[in-house]
Order: C-alpha cells, then sequence, then structure tokens
C-alpha cells in the first residue's frame, strides 16, 4: 500500500492537499451452495471488533488475474474450492480517497478442503448461512463491510431472491 498527499488545483482555482491511497486489486467471493452461503467473521483493527463478511483480499501483487486473486482468498480464508467462478461485476472500494478496483465473484460447485490461512487471518472463524439469513443480518445492519453490501447488491441485481 502507497499513501501519499499531492497537492492539487480544484476546478475554483483553490490550491489545497488531497490524499491518495493505492492498493493492488482485491477480489470479495460469494461462495454459495444451493440456498447458503459461506462467510467469514474476524477481528479487525481498524474498527476495534470482530466483522461478518464474505471472503475477501489482495494478493499485494501487481498484476494478477482476479480470478486468480478469488480463488488464492477463498482457499486461504475458507478451505473452500470452487469449481466454477462468476464474475459479477467490479467496484471502486473507497472512490474518495483510493484507486484500488475489487471484483466480485459468485463461487458455485463448492468443495471443502483445508483452509490455509495467512499470519493476519488465524482468528477467521467459517460461518455458513441460509441466503434468508444473510439478507436479514445485512437488512439490521449486523453486517456491515462496504465491500460485501456491494457484492450483495450486484449478485441480487443479477439474481433476485424469491
Amino acid at each position: 500500500m502507497t499513501v501519499r498527499e499531492d497537492e492539487v488545483e480544484r476546478d475554483n482555482g483553490q490550491r489545497g492537499i488531497y490524499g491518495v491511497v493505492e492498493k493492488h486489486d482485491s477480489a470479495v467471493i460469494l461462495p454459495i451452495d444451493g440456498d447458503h452461503i459461506y462467510l467469514v467473521e474476524q477481528f479487525r483493527y481498524s474498527i476495534g471488533r470482530r466483522s461478518l463478511e464474505l471472503p475477501q483480499g489482495s494478493l499485494e501483487r501487481p498484476q494478477l488475474a482476479p480470478e486468480e486473486i478469488a480463488r488464492q482468498e477463498l482457499a486461504q480464508e475458507t478451505g473452500i474450492v470452487a469449481g466454477k467462478l462468476e464474475l459479477l461485476g467490479n467496484f471502486i472500494i473507497a472512490i474518495g480517497y483510493s484507486n484500488q478496483r475489487d471484483y466480485a465473484f459468485l463461487a458455485t460447485e463448492l468443495r471443502l478442503g483445508t483452509r490455509q490461512p495467512d499470519r493476519e487471518e488465524h482468528d477467521l472463524v467459517l460461518h455458513r448461512l441460509s441466503l434468508g439469513e444473510f439478507d436479514a443480518k445485512i437488512r439490521n445492519n449486523t453486517i456491515d463491510d462496504a465491500q460485501t453490501l456491494a457484492a450483495w447488491a450486484l449478485y441480487r441485481a443479477r439474481y433476485p431472491l424469491p
């Protein structure tokens, strides 16, 4: 990650400083098995609490194919291997201050394997929820991770619930 402050001149002629965070592309994965979805719960230092969210992350290497990022992150965090990955879309995570693009994938034809967490993921807990339970946790704001919410919106736009 690179953090910088640029001197800028705005459209109205005023000068100022603009902070930018540059990060490698990332992936967020919706591992759906029938009418259930897998999520991970982990401690997030930036908010000082545990967070329930979709598997996601960046491999912190430039120019990786988004599907490679998705497959590796899914396996590392959950041990799940997807027989099929479908790109649902992509979005900028924090467009006001970062250039990081996130690719949302639907993972199906799932096989459970062995997790291979990195050192920051030692406390991950895997959860399996019905799609209805997941939707309810979004409605009651239990799930408040922006990447999870954006990926779910892309999924629901393509696959509305009955």
